[in-house]
């Protein structure tokens, strides 16, 4: 999407600022009920995702290993959301095996190398969801700057404590796990479950991390 269109192009029934901050308020606590507490400090962008930024970045220590994360930014009722696939509107979620540490600085360390690359994954599927229903069980190849383009798969998060629902509304967790583009490739060609059964006979699903050898060499 735009920045214009993201500035200029707001829907004819806007909530005020302050119901809205009330909105995103009662959003954060529904995504700690359904993912647990969510960690101490916020990955907050310099420039915001609704002006053409990256999406701040929250974290949530997982209840058996590692980390999630998820964005906040995408469901929106004052702009345009994602179009709507199976899980209705959806904020997205990732995960890796390594713990949370506050004191990893931005890149650095293998918890915040990976949280920065999410925060790019994040941004640039944010951003697609706008324009394109993403559905679990799609691929994706997100391209990058300098870099090769990020192999990618989406699923329904459901490993939650309890549903993700604000003030009533269900709402969905798009998964995006990142894979070996022989993995892409292999799920493109025998279905996105055939890779997620390889992947969970290694304990390598639902996490991103890529420091393991490819399930289908």
């Amino acid at each position: 999407m735009s920045i214009l269109k993201k500035l200029f192009g707001k829907k004819d029934t806007q909530l005020s600022e302050s119901e809205l901050e009330q909105f995103y308020l009662e959003k954060d606590k529904a995504l700690e009920r359904a993912l647990g507490k969510q960690a101490p400090v916020v990955g907050h962008a310099i420039i915001g995702f609704q002006v053409g930024g990256t999406v701040d970045m929250y974290y949530y220590p997982h209840k058996n290993k590692g980390c999630i994360f998820a964005s906040q930014e995408l469901i929106n009722p004052n702009e345009e959301n994602p179009l709507p696939n199976r899980l209705g509107l959806y904020e997205l979620v990732a995960l890796t095996k390594h713990n949370f540490e506050e004191s990893d600085k931005l890149g650095e360390g293998n918890f915040g190398q990976i949280e920065r690359r999410f925060c790019g994954i994040f941004t640039g599927i944010g951003n697609f969801s706008f324009q394109a229903k993403l559905e679990p069980g799609e691929t994706c190849e997100l391209p990058v700057d300098g870099e090769p383009n990020r192999c990618l798969i989406f699923d329904e998060y459901t490993d939650v404590n309890e549903p993700f629902k604000v003030n009533g509304n269900n709402y969905g967790l798009l998964l995006i796990i990142e894979v070996h583009r022989e993995e892409m490739e292999f799920a493109m060609q025998n279905g996105s479950q055939e890779l997620f059964k390889k992947l969970k006979a290694k304990g390598y699903y639902p996490y991103s991390d890529l420091d393991r050898p490819s399930v289908v060499n």
